[in-house]
């Protein structure tokens, strides 16, 4: 007993110096099993100790080649240094005081049903499409559009540890530690999607159970990213062509891309860099990034970058259309985040603060909007911009892509200690919700239009100018609900980012509102999309019984129902005080700070 005794208080010390230091164990501590709601201390050191007792063990074999071996005709420059970790930061996630037992039952009852629907898709993807990116959920068949490195496995790591599912997730690390990295499927490799699915997923899951497998073939795939950056100028190309990438030969910067593109490596190379101790993933990045900072204010919209750049001719202000949705999205994302991973203790890292804060003052002034609804909700709804010669034009059409902005900006609200911030996400994610519960089926279109509210302030519906101007419209449809003028896209493709926010907003707020919505909108995304071998996307939205597509997207298990389930787990479950999420919901662990 006493031995026993003995080995708690060391293990215990040996914990609050990982804890401490940043450093991940095998498996990372605190660790909530399952997200279900628990008694702290004693309990989490005999998790600790269980999961200590299986972790088997598995080698990364080392990939056909290797990247770090490339020899740069164009090697990028090894500072600025990674700063040192932060030393302070706000408190961001609401104090939840012990829920009543009847509440917390029904919250393990929801918990438990998103379970059981991961569950199913991760048996689909088991069965019939293990080793491949993606499954098609109907047929039961598979393919590969992300090089062929197993997308889906990757991006579903870090969900299967959060659910606890500890064999699934270890026969996962078994399968990932095999991948050969040196290989493609395709001639050129996705810059972005590599990044946010396969060195984020990667570095996640390394994170949260410290497994050295994981580190290995992070480290395998933050050099073959790094080799994009084998350019005259420095820049990162979009597609990395595979074999020229490996001889070393310079590379070429494409002439446009969409600005979230280059925007959104910031994180993973960061936190690339910190868990190696090697600067030159943030080095890389960093100059990507003072590029966009020194040109924020001279663009058409300052404060905001327009939705295509050129960087091969470092070119971030040219253009006339100016969004935070799709094409930009992630690259606004990124600039918070950025600044909670790296703090404000060197000014190398301080230019995230000012670019946050100069976007977001721009965007609650030219890109959101009160639509004119027929219960007069006090919502806002994220549009878009183009600036021509007679100034900034405002058009009403939204996107399911621009719902991760509400979240976004009460993760900055918290962040900079602005209250304005929050309450403008807060309207943001209603918005989001609004035209979930608007539709039949219970899910918001892919794309879509509203009126703005002539006053902002004190907005009124009026049916007569509804009729008025949907009648504008060519793609209006009878079937559209009252306020809506179109669903230019109606499809639901198991998108994540509406519940990202009200998951961010609830464990922001603590408002029960919040819960509340995501329960009506699982229950509508779960029945609608059901198919034979998991979920699928579904044609049109304001069809109840709507045909499906034939294929489900990696980020439904890593992003969607993993925003899902946070909702309903443990608050302390992937706190938002302890982690910083990328654009795929992969956590990637913060400094420990004085709040």
């Amino acid at each position: 007993m006493a031995r026993f005794r003995i080995r708690n208080i060391a293990l215990c010390a040996i914990l609050l110096v990982m804890v401490y230091y940043n450093l991940p164990a095998e498996p990372a501590v605190p660790n909530f099993h399952e997200g279900k709601v628990s008694h702290r201390g004693t309990q989490q050191l005999a998790q600790y100790m269980n999961d200590v007792a299986q972790i088997p063990k598995i080698e990364a074999k080392k990939s056909s080649f290797d990247w770090s071996s490339v020899k740069f005709t164009y090697p990028p420059e090894r500072t600025p240094k990674l700063p040192p970790p932060a030393t302070k930061r706000p408190r961001i996630q609401h104090t939840f005081p012990t829920e009543p037992q009847n509440v917390a039952d029904v919250q393990e009852k929801r918990r438990l049903e998103v379970k059981k629907v991961f569950e199913k898709s991760w048996k689909g993807y088991k069965e019939h499409a293990w080793m491949k990116d993606a499954l098609k959920p109907l047929s039961g068949r598979s393919v590969d559009q992300f090089s062929g490195w197993a997308a889906t496995l990757v991006d579903s790591l870090d969900t299967l540890w959060m659910l606890g599912l500890r064999e699934e997730f270890y026969e996962a690390v078994k399968a990932v530690a095999g991948i050969d990295f040196g290989k493609s499927t395709s001639h050129t490799v996705n810059t972005f999607e590599t990044n946010i699915r396969y060195l984020g997923g990667l570095i996640a899951a390394y994170d949260l159970s410290g497994h050295a497998a994981l580190k290995a073939k992070a480290i395998e795939v933050g050099d073959l990213l790094y080799a994009g950056f084998n350019t005259e100028n420095r820049m990162p190309v979009d597609f990395i062509g595979f074999e020229n990438a490996k001889l070393g030969i310079g590379l070429l910067v494409e002439d446009s891309v969409v600005s979230a593109s280059p925007g959104t490596i910031t994180l993973e190379f960061s936190r690339l860099s910190q868990i190696t101790g090697d600067s030159k993933y943030y080095a890389a990045v960093s100059h990507v990034m003072d590029l966009f900072y020194e040109k924020q204010n001279k663009t058409k919209l300052p404060g905001l970058w327009p939705m295509y750049v050129s960087m091969r001719r470092e070119d971030v202000t040219s253009g006339y259309q100016f969004s935070i949705a799709g094409n930009a999205d992630s690259l606004y994302e990124y600039l918070p985040k950025a600044y909670t991973l790296l703090g404000s203790s060197d000014p190398s890292s301080e230019k995230y603060e000012i670019m946050s804060r100069a976007f977001m003052d721009t965007a609650m002034q030219n890109l959101f909007f009160r639509p004119m609804i027929p219960g007069n909700e006090d919502i806002l709804i994220s549009g878009n911009v183009d600036v021509l010669d007679d100034g900034p034009r405002l058009d009403p059409e939204s996107e399911h892509l621009a719902c991760f902005i509400g979240g976004l900006y009460a993760l900055g609200g918290r962040l900079f200690e602005n209250d304005v911030y929050v309450t403008t996400g807060d309207k943001l994610a209603r918005g989001c919700g609004y035209a979930y519960k608007s539709f039949p089926t219970g899910i918001m279109p892919e794309r879509y239009n509203m009126i703005i509210c002539p006053d902002q302030k004190n907005c009124k519906w009026d049916e007569d100018v509804w009729v008025t101007e949907r009648a504008k419209r060519a793609e209006y449809r009878e079937n559209l609900p009252k306020g809506f003028t179109t669903a230019k896209d109606p499809r639901y493709i198991l998108r994540p980012e509406a519940i990202e926010s009200v998951f961010i907003l609830w464990r922001i707020t603590g408002n029960e509102d919040f819960r509340e919505m995501a329960w009506d909108m699982f229950q509508a995304v779960a029945n609608a999309t059901d198919a034979p071998f998991g979920n699928a996307a579904i044609d049109d939205v304001s069809v109840v019984g709507s045909q499906k597509t034939d294929y489900m997207e990696s980020f439904w298990m890593a992003e969607t129902l993993k925003y899902f389930y946070l909702v309903f787990a443990d608050s302390e479950l992937i706190s938002l005080d302890e982690f910083v999420l990328n654009t795929e919901a992969h956590p990637f662990r913060l400094a420990k700070v004085e709040n």
